[in-house]
């Protein structure tokens, strides 16, 4: 919806005549707002549900998620400041967003349609290519096009990441199955999974968050000891990355089976989306 958004709003500034960087502003602030707008949907979209399940009232959900709104607007600069500065004090030439530590490849790609089109230097074939191959994707029934797409401008390690968990799940899909689950049972197994999933989704961007806030302050405190530049296990890093990556899989397969439970348990039930 963004990228859509960013290409309908570059067309019309340049219908309406206006160009240059006001041009790129204008569209990159509409972009903004539909970027906001569909992110927030799709949260509240997940509270709603979590709500129905456990049995909320609607309308103090909904209170909930506007005081949530409004809040994360308030304190999100923060984080966001400390994470740019972190990088970029640690390395001047490359880092911040858009850089190899901190990519935003969406923001990117909304920023070469605005100015492309914008500029009058938009390489339409490509886009026509792409609008194809979407359709071309929808024609042979790909269960999910969008992603298909998405990670088509995401990089490699985020669509590599994105492969192995498909194959974890995949993994404990086929010996739920094995095992001769029913119905109730798979729920509970992908509630586990995804409950556990999201768990480490959470668990790493607070840690990043804390590095970064570690050498913030660090680059502007002085007579701070740098306990985290350890460069013993520096040669071996990346070995012991692989015993910690199969421990990691392990669970994320063993422990959404041990939550299957009885048989004769009901399912949870499921919202609507």
């Amino acid at each position: 919806m963004t990228l859509a958004a960013t290409v309908v709003a570059a067309l019309t500034m340049v219908i309406i005549g206006v160009k240059g960087l006001q041009g790129v502003a204008a569209v990159l602030g509409v972009a903004a707002v539909v970027c906001v707008s569909s992110a927030v949907a799709g949260e509240m979209l997940q509270d709603l549900k979590v709500g129905y399940i456990l049995g909320g009232t609607p309308s103090k959900m909904q209170i909930g998620d506007i005081i949530g709104v409004i809040l994360a607007g308030l304190v999100m600069f923060f984080p966001l400041y400390v994470l740019h500065n972190s990088d970029l004090a640690s390395h001047p030439a490359t880092g911040g967003f858009g850089g190899p530590r901190l990519p935003a490849p969406q923001a990117g790609l909304m920023a070469a349609l605005s100015q492309g089109i914008v500029g009058g230097e938009m390489a339409w074939p490509l886009v026509i290519v792409g609008i194809a191959l979407g359709i071309s994707l929808i024609m042979i029934k790909v269960k999910s096009p969008m992603l298909f797409s998405v990670g088509m401008y995401l990089p490699l390690e985020t669509t590599f990441a994105i492969f192995i968990g498909g194959l974890i799940r995949g993994i404990v899909d086929k010996r739920a199955a094995k095992r001769g689950y029913n119905d109730a049972q798979k729920a509970r197994v992908e509630n586990a999974g995804i409950l556990t999933a999201s768990g480490l989704i959470a668990g790493e961007a607070l840690m990043g968050l804390f590095i970064a806030t570690v050498v913030f302050i660090r680059d502007r405190v002085s007579g701070i000891p740098e306990f985290w530049s350890i460069t013993l296990f520096e040669s071996i890093a990346s070995w012991l990355a692989i015993p910690v990556f199969i421990a990691l899989a392990a669970y994320l397969i063993y422990n959404p089976l041990s939550k299957a439970g009885k048989a004769d348990e009901p399912a949870p039930p499921t919202a609507i989306m």
